[in-house]
């Protein structure tokens, strides 16, 4: 098996399902780690109440992956728990400037155990009688945990400090250096002292005060070292010497100035402490030893340094103390630092404690750089803006756009970010000049209530349309047919260029309708997101249909447009039931049962009180069709008893809807969402959704469409504001019908 590659090129343009892919595909994660957290916080509130107290909820930070990192040898992936921008954007383009390797060197994971020895008659004495039992002060210590000594580690020295303390009087303090192996060692080192107090207030005929752990780990040190060629440190407008010789100043500076110094050591911190959170390592601990070591001098310096090596390159150093642990503690209890530390490879605590170095050092230099080019308040505003665009609810397909256009804009707001999100949105049909000869169709998309995958094999399906979720202009041009959806970043000049589903479906309307034609182009305005179960390619389809017929006046009714629709589907999904064309057609509540006559199926009901909701998880129909048509083949009875359920569940609902009964409707939603799970089509994140949903107050929730990703409907009548923000809150898109 080849070792896997830290250089993944691209990874923040990726959605976070194509992340998790990308990890598990270069073998840093694997697939169960992968579901876990594309299901959302790994910690419950279960396990969270276990490990400490009063617990009302679990509070959730950004997981994020730093790629590129190769460290003494080895490609690493390093997980960062971390909220503010441009840090993980930093570290990660350092990391790939710095691939010619960071060396990093650790000393013994030594953590000391202090007594306080008060009321002392003679100190110096006391000194002697302790130093010279030493031996047999290690002996006991080590009789305290044997299995640290099994493990190669346990007690190694004894030391003797006397203070004068403020008030005057003296006391002394015995350090116990522990070798922890892989456990921070907080507790076992706290239990050593305890249990060594009595033989110490013996030897120094003594009282003991405190006894516990110091935090300053200065017995434990991590040294990291790298060489930045002169040529990786060019950057626009800046000579590679001049930014080179910009970090340097800033070094010194720092070794020199408190002021400059904190914060220097702050952006050290920043990796530091986000690898630390990850991984379950008590990073207060951690700052607080590293703060207090750059002060050891008895003035607040740097912790690193970086100089000009004897070839012009820039050499950097971080030396820190650093004591990690992989076992114990909340690295076993919380799943999310268990699935951190698993992504990062190491077997020991040191090789843990490395990574920490390395990560330290490349978001120094990653800081440094941006100080002294284009100033770090680009980056920062780069990724502000992000999050400005998330907040105000861009849906996925235009989410990049608006981002860089809020950037272009100056105006990094939220009022900005939701103009900007109206004008984009709507922009597809400002691509064709309005004088241009055209026509134009509209669709609506759909949601399934009940009756997923069923319908399929006979049974009812309950369907209601999204109106005008899809608008279509075509025009005709020359030789060849264009197709244009700013919406679903679909920009294709020749159908060649567009994905192949979308242009299976233009060229079989084509086919059908303006075989005679030689170019049109298509511009179309989708209010769907394509993929997530809301019946885009049949709407899409439809329009495109509409818009032809409009063009070359055939006069096609909703029927003859149907049944286009429908090949297309058949194109796309291989045996589609037919539902979502007749919906996307016709636009009317129905109670569709394969081979139905749309207008009789129709249903004399209003709109329910319903949104949309979906994570970034797509859903592909023509796999999930067929795997359940495998499910169904292989235990045939089981299957046709769920869908004779479903089927029961549909025609029942279809009376609740038209007779304004939303708790029976929503009861029945619920009891298919369990149904369609057991066929396999749900997913642990339409679980969570579904969880939210249900939790902030909708009366039904489940999958609607294919399901394996996708979108889920919620019945939330009285409670659509407080489902959504509950919704939005998760991390979800929401579509209010």
């Amino acid at each position: 098996m080849s070792k896997p590659d830290s250089r993944i090129s691209g990874l923040h343009r990726r959605t976070v399902t194509e992340r998790l892919k990308s990890l598990v595909d270069a073998g840093f994660m694997q697939p169960a780690d992968a579901a876990r957290l594309s299901a959302g916080q790994p910690l419950m509130v279960g396990q969270a109440d276990k490990m400490t107290e009063n617990v009302i909820g679990v509070f959730g930070l950004p997981l994020s992956v730093a790629p590129n990192f190769r460290i003494n040898g080895r490609d690493v992936v390093v997980p960062m728990v971390v909220e503010e921008p441009s840090i993980v954007a930093g570290v990660s383009a350092a990391a790939r400037l710095m691939r010619n390797g960071i060396t990093v060197t650790s000393t013994e994971p030594l953590l000391i155990g202090q007594v306080q020895l008060l009321d002392v008659a003679d100190p110096e004495a006391a000194i002697a009688r302790i130093n010279e039992a030493a031996p047999q002060i290690l002996d006991e210590a080590n009789a305290v945990h044997p299995n640290l000594v099994a493990r190669g580690g346990g007690a190694r020295s004894v030391d003797v400090i006397r203070h004068t303390l403020p008030d005057d009087s003296e006391c002394l303090v015995v350090h116990i250096a522990v070798d922890t192996r892989d456990a921070m060692g907080a507790n076992l080192v706290n239990t050593i002292a305890e249990s060594l107090a009595p033989a110490l207030e013996s030897l120094a005929g003594g009282r003991a005060c405190l006894r516990i752990l110091s935090n300053l780990t200065d017995q434990s040190m991590v040294t990291a070292t790298v060489t930045v060629e002169l040529d990786a440190l060019r950057s626009s407008g800046f000579d590679a010497a001049e930014v080179r010789d910009g970090i340097v100043a800033a070094t010194n500076l720092a070794l020199v100035d408190p002021y400059r110094a904190t914060t220097h050591n702050k952006g050290i911190m920043n990796g530091v402490d986000a690898v630390a959170i990850a991984t379950g390592n008590d990073w207060r601990a951690i700052e607080a030893a590293a703060h207090a070591y750059a002060s050891k001098d008895g003035s607040y310096r740097s912790l690193s340094r970086w100089q000009v090596d004897g070839n012009g390159n820039l050499s950097g150093e971080l030396t820190m103390p650093l004591k990690t642990g992989i076992v114990g503690g909340s690295t076993k209890a919380n799943p999310g630092a268990a699935i951190a530390l698993a992504l990062t490879g190491v077997s020991t605590a040191n090789e843990l404690a490395e990574i920490m170095c390395a990560v330290g050092l490349a978001q120094n230099f990653a800081a440094l750089r941006a100080l002294v080019t284009h100033g770090i308040q680009k980056g920062h505003m780069s990724l502000h803006a992000r999050s400005v665009v998330s907040a105000a609810g861009a849906p996925a397909e235009i989410f990049e756009r608006v981002v860089a256009a809020l950037i272009n804009s100056g105006e990094i707001k939220d009022w900005k970010a939701r103009e900007l999100i109206d004008s984009i949105s709507g922009s597809a049909m400002a691509a064709l000049p309005a004088s241009e000869v055209s026509g134009s169709g509209t669709s609506a998309g759909k949601l399934i209530l009940l009756g997923e995958h069923a319908v399929v094999y006979g049974s009812a399906a309950l369907a209601v349309p999204l109106p005008e979720a899809v608008v279509a202009r075509c025009c005709e041009q020359g030789d060849g047919h264009s197709l244009y959806i700013p919406n679903w970043n679909i920009a294709a000049g020749s159908l060649e260029e567009a994905p192949e589903a979308a242009a299976a479906i233009v060229k079989e309307i084509v086919r059908q309708l303006a075989r005679d034609h030689g170019g049109l182009r298509f511009d179309v305005d989708a209010h769907i997101p394509a993929g997530m179960g809301l019946g885009a390619s049949a709407a899409l389809a439809v329009a495109i249909a509409r818009s032809v017929s409009d063009l070359l006046s055939l006069g096609l009714d909703d029927a003859a447009i149907n049944a286009v629709a429908f090949d297309c589907e058949k194109i796309s999904h291989g045996d589609p039931s037919g539902v979502d064309n007749t919906v996307a057609a016709f636009s009317r509540p129905i109670l569709y049962r394969r081979g139905d006559d749309a207008s009789k199926a129709t249903l004399a009901a209003d709109a329910p009180p319903i949104l949309v909701c979906h994570g970034e998880d797509r859903g592909e129909t023509r796999a999930l069709v067929s795997a359940v048509r495998q499910r169904y083949d292989d235990n045939t009875p089981a299957f046709e008893a769920i869908f004779a359920q479903i089927d029961d569940l549909a025609v029942a609902a279809a009376k609740d809807l038209e007779g304004g009964d939303f708790p029976s409707l929503g009861a029945k939603m619920n009891v298919c969402q369990g149904l369609l799970n057991a066929i396999g089509v749900s997913t642990p994140d339409i679980e969570n959704m579904v969880s939210i949903a249900r939790n902030a107050g909708a009366i039904g929730a489940k999958l609607t469409g294919a399901g394996g990703g996708g979108s889920i409907v919620a019945l939330c009548p009285g409670n659509e504001d407080k489902v959504a923000g509950a919704l939005r809150d998760a991390g979800y898109r929401v579509l209010k019908r």
